[in-house]
């Protein structure tokens, strides 16, 4: 058996060698590292299947947050409602930019933020709403842009986690993550469905004028060279991770097809277990499996941690840690927060290894070993 990883990034690469080495000679020979013609040739080529108008790269996921709340002119004193089961980078730009972030609640079944919990929390001074689509399950976005509207407020998506997710409202309609909000925000991480071989981001819009506000901010706020309309930041996606994800972007459904059988072989392994709940798939929904992640009851999670780790397999706790009880955020009164769902899970998940490369002999291994400490 091939050693375990949580992501197989090494043979996922070599499967398309020939191509990305091929993609990356060609930009080092052309000498423009910087934009150009394989930057905009990967921009247009996602927002036409992220199904957006526009698709403005940038150097990371966490830029693209930041940069989606300043062209949205928010300004220090406004709120942003966000959950507190996330990745800190959600909320870390908020108070970087001294927007309030106001944490609620997720669906314990979706691990997404509740849309009952948003309508409780908006106040006059609620600016934007802040959805994660987390583990690669979209969160409620027809109730969400409801609330939205009904309230004058802007959304904007954290997609990270959930590129290529298809989410399908009441009336039939299908939209990709990231393009129903006013703005989409996703990362190119290494171990992203969709990853590049260092660190990259976009963001998309169907707003022409916001485009040009968001291009605007991640080159210095310049709308022609030189010439600074705006403040803005240095954000940038590479050309030779630009031409690795042109290579990548034409397989990410095959990638997330085989996340997706990996996600059912392992369901199959746990089914029916009283003290495993598998990660839920609302039929509204294509869940992509960034990450597959079990929710444990009346089982020692740290123990199993340590457990698997001690017999090869690797797993991780996301998030040990929920952002309002994050040091970082005292000033905002974070531990002021009661979120007992959000408390409930960050005590009891765990995920597994999930990509594109395990095969049924690890997964056996993986899910055996699971059982045989849950089963004690």
């Amino acid at each position: 058996m091939r050693p375990l990883q949580m992501v197989d990034t090494k043979n996922q690469y070599l499967k398309i060698k020939p191509e990305v080495d091929a993609a990356v000679l060609a930009v080092m020979e052309s000498s423009q590292f910087i934009g150009g013609k394989v930057v905009n040739d990967f921009a247009a080529g996602l927002a036409a299947y992220n199904g957006s108008k526009h698709c403005i790269p940038c150097a990371n996921g966490t830029d693209a947050l930041q940069i989606a709340m300043m062209a949205l002119g928010l300004e220090p004193g406004d709120e942003v409602i966000t959950p507190s089961f996330t990745y800190i980078a959600t909320v870390e730009v908020a108070a970087l930019l001294r927007i309030k972030p106001i944490f609620v609640e997720v669906d314990a079944r979706t691990f997404c933020i509740d849309p009952e919990a948003i309508e409780k929390a908006i106040t006059p001074k609620t600016k934007a709403i802040v959805p994660v689509h987390l583990y690669g399950h979209a969160a409620n976005m027809e109730q969400i842009m409801a609330i939205a509207a009904k309230h004058g407020l802007f959304v904007i998506e954290d997609n990270a986690q959930a590129i290529g997710c298809d989410y399908r409202f009441s009336d039939g309609r299908v939209k990709k993550t990231g393009s129903i909000g006013h703005i989409g925000c996703t990362s190119f991480y290494p171990s992203k469905n969709l990853g590049a071989f260092g660190d990259g981001g976009a963001i998309f819009t169907d707003d022409d004028q916001l485009a040009d506000m968001l291009k605007m901010i991640a080159s210095h706020g310049q709308s022609k060279r030189y010439y600074h309309d705006v403040v803005g930041c240095n954000s940038r996606l590479d050309a030779i991770q630009a031409a690795i994800l042109n290579i990548k972007l034409k397989h990410l459904d095959e990638y997330i097809a085989a996340r997706q059988k990996a996600a059912d072989h392992y369901d199959k392994a746990f089914a029916n277990h009283p003290k495993i709940t598998v990660p839920f798939r609302d039929p509204g929904s294509t869940h992509v499996f960034h990450q597959y992640t079990l929710i444990l009851e009346g089982v020692d999670r740290d123990g199993l941690n340590q457990f698997l780790a001690d017999n090869g397999v690797p797993s991780m706790i996301y998030y040990p840690v929920p952002a309002h009880r994050q040091k970082m955020f005292d000033a905002f009164g974070g531990s002021s927060y009661e979120l007992p769902v959000t408390d409930w899970l960050t005590e009891r998940v765990i995920s597994l290894p999930i990509h594109t490369e395990l095969d049924d002999e690890q997964q056996d291994f993986i899910a055996g070993k699971v059982l045989e400490f849950v089963n004690r």
